[in-house]
């Protein structure tokens, strides 16, 4: 009966770490910031837990007004002509949010994300 006792206790061991272990690892929020970059110039990073709209110029002379809400990220109105940055929509992560003709990019370093890029 000892025997058995110890295999009880050491498989109850075994589960509290294996759920200890995984809050820690799944426990992340990947995403919990993002770079912003303009022209190739890191122009701002952002926490992502706090809901907030700016605008980010570039040094073209466009602009770029990215809104941060509920722990995503977008661009919400761009001066370019394609708009295809604002079609993006709101991303926290798993790819970036690029608008070439004003050098904007937004990524986001913190995830350990295995997704290469979205494609939408």
């Amino acid at each position: 009966m000892k025997t058995r006792s110890w295999i009880v206790l050491i498989a109850a061991l075994l589960l509290v770490s294996l759920g200890a272990a995984a809050l820690l690892y799944y426990g992340k929020t990947p995403g919990d910031r993002a770079e912003i970059y303009s022209g190739g110039t890191l122009a701002a990073t952002v926490d992502l837990g706090k809901d907030q709209v700016f605008t980010v110029a570039s040094p073209d002379g466009g602009s770029n007004t990215v809104t941060v809400r509920q722990g995503k990220i977008a661009v919400t109105q761009a001066s370019c002509p394609d708009q295809w940055c604002v079609r993006q929509g709101f991303h926290n992560r798993g790819g970036d949010i690029v608008c070439l003709p004003n050098r904007l990019v937004i990524t986001f370093p913190s995830g350990d994300s295995d997704v290469d890029g979205i494609i939408k």
